[in-house]
């Protein structure tokens, strides 16, 4: 039989939440004053951050949640929310019984918006509804709709992933010059993900090549230390060209490049002269 919570005058019960970043790292907290351990996470005791009321309902409409509070530890520093390592980060809210660990899920979903305003910040969070307003039927287009080495594209993503090393880095243009041992125009509209320094974990998207250096989608705020190790991913275009030409992988391709369009709808008849 399950617990019913609070149904007492006094019970030994905090809060906890926990955050699963993009890059793997798990953190977890707690309103208690002293730290918990369960499910194999470390909870910090973090009085200042508390959840605001959380709305669940059983119909569609996605639930609301927030966490607001002071970053007291340096898992959540300033810099770390700014640069977006929280972003989409998934989240679990719940309570648990400090003396018998006994717990209970009370909110999943995910980080939307981080915001920060006077020292504290507000961490707008997207309950697991919000996948239920994705359409599932996917639409025509021209170009691909897999993601590149993905499971519709089935490409071994092995074989276009090159490990390299930072030579220097551009604060001006946002450009990285790597020494990666591949074509580096062969990786526009790929990823490039850091391994060392600051920004180790962090995924940005490689938009152009400048000089010889790649252009990436994210402006830095502190400048990389040359030597650092770097992930390539290669990019593609998406197109059907690109797909049977360089990749040899047209049997999966998805999209229908030669579909008439809507400009097709709406033509006039031309007088025959």
């Amino acid at each position: 039989m399950s617990r019913i919570w609070f149904s007492d005058p006094l019970e030994c019960v905090a809060t906890f939440w926990r955050l699963s970043r993009r890059d793997g790292v798990t953190l977890g907290f707690t309103t208690h004053d002293r730290d918990l351990w369960f499910d194999g996470v470390l909870h910090r005791a973090t009085p200042g951050m508390v959840p605001s009321a959380i709305r669940r309902s059983a119909d569609f409409e996605p639930d609301s949640a927030e966490v607001q509070g002071a970053p007291s530890h340096d898992s959540i520093a300033a810099e770390d929310l700014a640069i977006g390592r929280y972003d989409g980060a998934a989240v679990l809210i719940g309570v648990v019984d400090w003396e018998t660990l006994e717990r209970a899920v009370l909110y999943r979903g995910a980080i939307g918006s981080v915001t920060e305003e006077a020292g504290s910040f507000t961490a707008a969070l997207q309950s697991r509804k919000v996948e239920l307003q994705r359409d599932p039927v996917p639409r025509t287009s021209p170009s691909c709709r897999a993601a590149f080495c993905g499971s519709g594209c089935r490409l071994s993503p092995a074989r276009f992933t090159h490990h390299g090393r930072l030579v220097a880095f551009d604060p001006v243009s946002n450009a990285a010059t790597l020494d990666p041992g591949v074509a580096l125009d062969a990786c526009i509209g790929g990823t490039l993900r850091w391994l060392d320094g600051p920004q180790a974990g962090l995924t940005m998207g490689i938009v152009a090549l400048q000089a010889g250096s790649l252009v990436l989608d994210t402006p830095l705020d502190s400048i990389p230390t040359p030597g650092s190790a770097v992930v390539l991913r290669e990019g593609c275009d998406r197109t059907l060209v690109t797909c049977a030409s360089r990749f040899g992988n047209a049997i999966n391709f998805q999209g229908e490049p030669y579909l008439p369009g809507n400009d097709l709808v709406t033509r006039y008849p031309s007088p025959v002269q």
